[in-house]
């Protein structure tokens, strides 16, 4: 899809991946509305970008059900809607039993259910042709240790994308699921760099996922799973999950060090 004049919704457009692509978004020329949670953060974003008289803030929390309609009234008001972009979300490093119940929950809100709300509400305004991209993760398709309830939201995401494509397909609106590996953003901590860097995984900037994205979304990609070698790893667990058993057995202990997760703590009479 060519951008330029093209009005999109963006959300969690404060965060590292979200400003990163509000300024690609802007530079090819889209009308841009930005949603977050932070006044102050999305107008020093605004204030950064090409013409920004060309776009608006949105300032709403969506896992705040009175506040969500703010989004509906700022698309109303632009007209409608060219793309939704899903890029809010959250995610907390830990094992299971070390997570409080609000935490989980906050995860799958965030990640799964307010993507799913948001998209159901602003089809009737999305014009066709017209695109939905939910930014997943790598994590969408592979099983991580520490990341049980992220995996849970992000793995949903990616089946929520593909089926709502296929209820779309007469539609002229595409579904998109473009997916990141570990990228240096304040949604991580920095037991997760240090984890990335003692296994010696890759992280890639903001910068870099926000490019990638942009050419998913001018290309229409339904999927796209960024980086070597996490999207070989994608499918070798879709295939054969039992060798990547093994491979991450072998990285777990180091994986619940990071996590501080002690395996003994909960050995009780």
């Amino acid at each position: 899809m060519r951008l330029r004049d093209k009005t999109v919704l963006l959300t969690g457009a404060s965060g590292g991946i979200g400003a990163a692509l509000a300024q690609e978004l802007a530079a090819a020329g889209a009308r841009l509305l930005l949603q977050g949670r932070d006044r102050t953060r999305l107008n020093r974003l605004l204030a950064g970008l090409p013409e920004p008289g060309q776009h608006s803030i949105v300032v709403a929390d969506l896992l705040r059900t009175e506040q969500r309609p703010a989004l509906l009234q700022a698309v109303q008001k632009a007209g409608g809607l060219d793309v939704l972009i899903n890029n809010a979300g959250t995610s907390h490093f830990a094992w299971l039993e070390d997570q409080a119940q609000e935490q989980i929950s906050e995860q799958l809100a965030l990640n799964l259910t307010a993507p799913i709300l948001l998209t159901r509400e602003l089809l009737p305004w999305l014009r066709r042709p017209g695109l939905v991209m939910n930014i997943g993760s790598a994590f969408g398709g592979i099983g991580y240790p520490g990341y049980s309830v992220y995996c849970a939201g992000k793995f949903g995401l990616r089946g929520f994308s593909e089926a709502l494509g296929r209820e779309l397909a007469d539609s002229r609106i595409k579904v998109l699921y473009f997916a990141p590996r570990a990228t240096r953003t304040t949604l991580n901590s920095s037991r997760v760099y240090d984890l990335n860097q003692a296994l010696g995984n890759h992280t890639d900037s903001p910068e870099l996922v926000a490019a990638q994205a942009m050419m998913a979304l001018q290309k229409e990609q339904r999927q796209r799973w960024l980086g070597w070698p996490e999207w070989l790893l994608v499918r070798v667990n879709a295939l054969f999950p039992g060798l990547l058993d093994r491979g991450l057995a072998k990285q777990t202990a180091v994986i619940a060090r990071y996590a501080e997760h002690h395996c003994d703590k909960e050995a009780k009479s």
